[in-house]
């Protein structure tokens, strides 16, 4: 390998009608939503302001919590193939012929 320091990584976002709806700062903060129950204090977690009022508790919905495990899954999954691609990339090229 040329660059044994370089890890790849890729941004996913994924969109509805063009629109995006998740990436990585709003995965970020869904995950530190429903480990902490605030969204104030989940988005100091994450490194994200915030600037509403606190005080109630805040937790993910059925949907959100979907939501974030697909993203999470094919993000992992396209990190997955990007480390083989980058350790074997004769082999990746291949694979494209």
């Amino acid at each position: 390998m040329v660059f044994p320091d370089l890890v790849p990584r890729a941004n996913v976002t994924l969109a509805r009608r063009g629109v995006p709806v998740i990436g990585d700062r709003e995965a970020r903060l869904l995950e530190a939503v429903d480990r902490v129950r605030s969204i104030k204090d989940a988005a100091a977690d994450a490194g994200i302001s915030y600037g509403g009022p606190g005080g109630g508790a805040t937790t993910l919905t059925d949907e959100g919590r979907r939501l974030l495990t697909a993203y999470q899954e094919l993000r992992r999954r396209l990190e997955e193939d990007l480390s083989r691609a980058w350790e074997a990339p004769e082999e990746a090229t291949e694979l494209q012929a």
